[in-house]
C-alpha cells in the first residue's frame, strides 16, 4: 500500500507539472521551459544525492546513457510543445500508448517473444488512439503526432532502462539523463531565449523541482512495490489531467475522446495482465 500510495502522489506532480508547462507555455518558448526544469532537476539530483555524482563516474555503457538522455528530453520537449494546442486530458490519454510500444520494441531491442494476445492488445490500443486523435476530422490536431513522437522516444528510453538495469546504478542513470538533456537544451536556448518575468521564472522553476519530485517518488514506489502491481495505478493520472484541465483550463474530454482512453487504458491493462502471467511462467520453468 506505501507504493501505491507514493505512485499515486508521482501521478499527481506529474500531473501538475503538465499543468504548469501548458501555462508556461503561454508566455515563454518550449526550449527555454525545458531548459530551466532540467536546470532545477539536476540541482535537485546534486543537493538530494550527492553520491550520484560519484557513481555517474563509474557507468558501464556511456552510449546506452547517452541515447537515454537524449530520448527522455526529446519526449518531454515534443510533449510540452504539444501541450500548447491540446487539452491535458486528450494528452494524456493518446501518451499512455506508451506502454503499449515498449511491449512492441521489447522484440527487436530485447529479443522478447510477444504473443498473439499481447498483439491483439495493441492493435486494439491504437485503435483507441485514432478514436482520441480523429485523423481527417475538424477535431484533429496535428499536435496528436507530436504525443506519440513523445511515447515513443519514452518507450525507447524505457527499455535502454531495462537493459541497464542490472549493470548501472540507478543514482548515475538518473544524473546522466539530467545532465544530458541540460546540456542539449543548452545548446539551443541562446536562440530562442525571452527573459521570463520573476512570476514565470519562479513557476519555471517549480515546475522543474515538482516534476523531479515525482520521479523520486517513483523510484521509492517501484521500491516498495513491484511492477506488476503498480503499473495499473499509473493510469490514475488520466484522472489528475482531466481534473487540472478543468480547474485551470476550463477543457473537458469529450465523448469520443472518454471512449478512445477507455480503449488504451483496457488495452494496456490487458497487456499489463500478460506480461505478469508470461513473467510467473518463466519463473516455474525448470532450469
Amino acid at each position: 500500500m506505501r507504493g501505491v500510495a507514493l505512485l499515486l502522489a508521482a501521478t499527481f506532480l506529474f500531473s501538475t507539472s503538465d499543468a504548469m508547462a501548458k501555462i508556461l507555455g503561454e508566455h515563454l518558448p518550449v526550449m527555454e521551459v525545458g531548459w530551466i526544469r532540467y536546470f532545477a532537476f539536476v540541482l535537485m539530483m546534486l543537493a538530494a544525492n550527492p553520491r550520484a555524482l560519484r557513481a555517474s563516474v563509474r557507468v558501464k555503457s556511456v552510449r546506452n546513457q547517452v541515447m537515454r538522455g537524449v530520448m527522455l528530453v526529446t519526449s518531454a520537449m515534443l510533449f510540452i510543445a504539444a501541450l500548447q494546442f491540446m487539452a491535458l486530458a486528450d494528452a494524456a490519454s493518446v501518451g499512455f500508448v506508451s506502454p503499449l510500444m515498449i511491449t512492441m520494441l521489447s522484440v527487436p531491442m530485447l529479443g522478447e517473444v510477444v504473443g498473439i494476445r499481447r498483439w491483439t492488445a495493441i492493435g486494439v490500443g491504437f485503435l483507441g488512439v485514432l478514436i482520441v486523435i480523429r485523423p481527417g476530422t475538424g477535431a484533429f490536431h496535428p499536435a496528436a503526432l507530436l504525443v506519440i513522437g513523445s511515447s515513443l522516444s519514452w518507450a525507447v528510453a524505457s527499455i535502454l532502462t531495462r537493459r541497464m538495469a542490472a549493470t548501472e546504478d540507478s543514482r548515475a542513470t538518473l544524473l546522466w539523463s539530467a545532465s544530458i538533456g541540460l546540456l542539449l537544451l543548452s545548446l539551443a536556448v541562446p536562440f530562442v531565449w525571452v527573459a521570463p518575468s520573476w512570476e514565470m521564472l519562479a513557476l519555471n522553476l517549480a515546475m522543474g523541482f515538482v516534476a523531479s519530485a515525482g520521479q523520486f517518488l517513483m523510484v521509492l514506489a517501484y521500491r516498495h512495490a513491484g511492477a506488476s502491481l503498480l503499473a495499473p495505478f499509473s493510469y490514475i493520472q488520466l484522472l489528475w489531467a482531466t481534473g487540472f484541465g478543468f480547474l485551470f483550463f476550463g477543457t473537458l474530454p469529450d465523448r469520443m475522446t472518454m471512449l478512445g482512453a477507455a480503449i488504451i487504458v483496457a488495452s494496456g491493462l490487458y497487456t499489463i495482465h500478460r506480461e505478469r502471467i508470461r513473467a510467473r511462467e518463466r519463473r516455474l520453468q525448470p532450469a
